[in-house]
């Protein structure tokens, strides 16, 4: 690749990862039920609407899960992904593009959802009876996994392991189902 090529790649895949990052999580907030009111969340929506508005009269949402996010997602990670390969001076191939963008995806929500545990942890350290509107954030998006986590994996002389264990379990399905569906997709795209 040329300097010209490898800063337009770098800038891609900066601009178009932030933005899915923000989507993604408006999409996380939205199924976990997080406060809406929340000054992060209010930012995260507002600078999403712009092209979800359009998508929701297109694509309900169903049973609390707001398809529209899903399906920008998936474009954007294509565009993204297509982008960089045509920068790559390839030529790709619509399968991978698809099995990679849900590679991707999911790789994504392991990686909030990790960092989210360690915001978690940390803030318990530091302030563990404050309250911070990202904590709260990281509460909503964690709890569903910690809490079969602590039912699994009680106390222990007070300390709680349980987001170890929630770790260690979002690296498997990284390791199981996000590192072979790369693969599949790496072959597939080009």
């Amino acid at each position: 690749m040329s300097y010209l090529s490898q800063a337009l790649a770098f800038l891609v895949d900066t601009l178009f990862g932030m933005y899915i990052l923000l989507v993604l999580l408006r999409f996380l907030l939205q199924l976990t039920h997080a406060d809406f009111y929340n000054p992060f969340s209010q930012f995260i929506v507002r600078v999403t609407n712009g092209p979800l508005m359009p998508l929701r009269r297109l694509i309900p949402g169903v049973y609390g899960i707001d398809f529209a996010s899903a399906v920008l997602l998936i474009m954007l990670e294509a565009v993204r992904i297509t982008l960089m390969t045509l920068l790559g001076d390839q030529t790709p191939r619509f399968a991978g593009i698809l099995i990679l963008s849900f590679a991707d995806l999911i790789q994504l929500i392991l990686y909030v959802l990790i960092g989210a545990v360690f915001v978690r942890v940390l803030m318990s350290w530091v302030s563990p009876y404050g309250d911070h509107p990202f904590t709260d954030l990281a509460a909503h998006l964690t709890e569903p996994f910690m809490r079969p986590a602590r039912r699994l994996l009680p106390l222990i002389s007070g300390i709680d392991l349980s987001p170890v264990l929630v770790v260690i379990g979002l690296e498997l399905v990284a390791i199981l189902v996000v590192h072979p569906l790369h693969h599949l997709g790496r072959v597939l795209l080009t």
